[in-house]
Parts: C-alpha cells; structure tokens; sequence
C-alpha cells in the first residue's frame, strides 16, 4: 500500500481516486471544492486540509487539473517545496507540452521523479478503472510510474520522455477529431446517395 497524494477531484479526479483507495492505498485527496473532497472521503479517501499537507508523506503525488496554469501552480506552491525527495509526481491532466516539461523539470531538480500522463476514456472510463494512459517519464521511471496507474487503467503506454504524454495525447485527439469528421461527412454523402442511415451504419460496421 502507498500513501497517494490527489489533488483535483473534478469529474475524472473523483473517479480516479476512488479507485486507488478502493485498490487499497492511502489516498490523501484535496480539492479547491470542499464537496467534491466530501465525495473523496465517502469513496475511501482522506480528506487534506490544503494540496502542501497532501504531499508531505506522500509516496505518489497525482495532479488533475484544468489546465496548465493550475498544474505549474500548485507544483510551485506544493509539490516542489513539501513533497518529499524520490517522492513520485504524475501528472494527469490534459495541458500544453511546454508547462507539463516545466513541471517536470522543476520537481527532477527538486530530488523528485516525474512523468506526464494524460487520459482517454472519459468520465465513465474514469470511474471504471478503464481509462487508457500515455506516459512521458525518464524510463527507468516508468515501472514506478506504471504500478500507481494500474488501479486507474486498461493501458499504461510509455510514449518517451517528458512532454511525450501530452504530445501522444494531442496527436490521439487530432486523430479522433479528424475520423469523426470523415465518419459525418460520409453519413450526409449516404443520406444524399438516398440510402437509409441504418443501412449505411450496418454496411460500414462490417466492411470498412
């Protein structure tokens, strides 16, 4: 068992979380919302009083966070300065590749292990354990950085070293944005073709 740091507590947070403790660990969670820390603590976490006192004896410190402003603030205000040496910190949530190689250097110069590792899978995956995670980490790291993700994942893929994450994550979501495109725009061609929507659905469900 590990003493897990979890900071943000969102709609993916909360389900993370919940499924390190149900694994067994000590999950200290914190959010700026105090009910979604009541939710924490009814699904088997801890609550913290701030994200510093979440870190202090943390062994892992996981980040889910909006956007990249967030992430280098509360690494700047916490993790940095209470997290303790060796201690390892995952970021999990979806920035931009310059904040999360930032961070990243920020806590290896502060005696840290860091790695980046945004999700896909979305709310429901989230709270099933079945969220799909690409790594950026030192790779001597990532079996560390591999075992904490478990509890949460379906897949753990070590895409390179840090920022590589956050650049598999853009690269998935510009592939999926472009399929799902093409997947309308060839509906509107069959409905123009005068073919049924669920015919053309059947047929491409089979074929392409």
């Amino acid at each position: 068992m590990s003493i897990i740091a979890f900071i943000g507590l969102g709609h993916m947070g909360a389900g993370m979380a919940a499924n390190l403790a149900k694994a067994g660990h000590d999950v200290r969670a914190f959010d700026l919302n105090g009910e979604a820390v009541a939710r924490a603590v009814e699904s088997g976490c801890t609550a913290s009083a701030s994200a510093a006192d979440a870190v202090k004896s943390a062994d892992c410190i996981i980040t889910m966070l909006p956007a990249g402003a967030h992430v280098r603030a509360v690494y700047a205000d916490a993790i940095i300065v209470h997290a303790r040496k060796n201690a390892l910190a995952i970021d999990c949530s979806t920035i931009d590749i310059e904040s999360a190689r930032a961070v990243a250097a920020d806590a290896k110069a502060a005696g840290l292990r860091a790695a980046d590792a945004p999700v896909s899978g979305g709310v429901a995956a989230a709270s099933a354990g079945t969220l799909a995670f690409m790594v950026g980490c030192a790779d001597q790291d990532f079996e560390a950085v591999d075992l904490m993700l478990q509890p949460m994942a379906r897949a753990s893929i070590h895409a390179g070293a840090s920022g590589a994450g956050q650049g598999a994550k853009i690269c998935n979501n510009m592939h999926l944005g472009a399929t799902v495109i093409e997947t309308c725009e060839a509906f509107v061609l069959a409905q123009k073709l005068g073919i049924e929507e669920q015919k053309f659905f059947d047929i491409a469900s089979v074929s392409s």
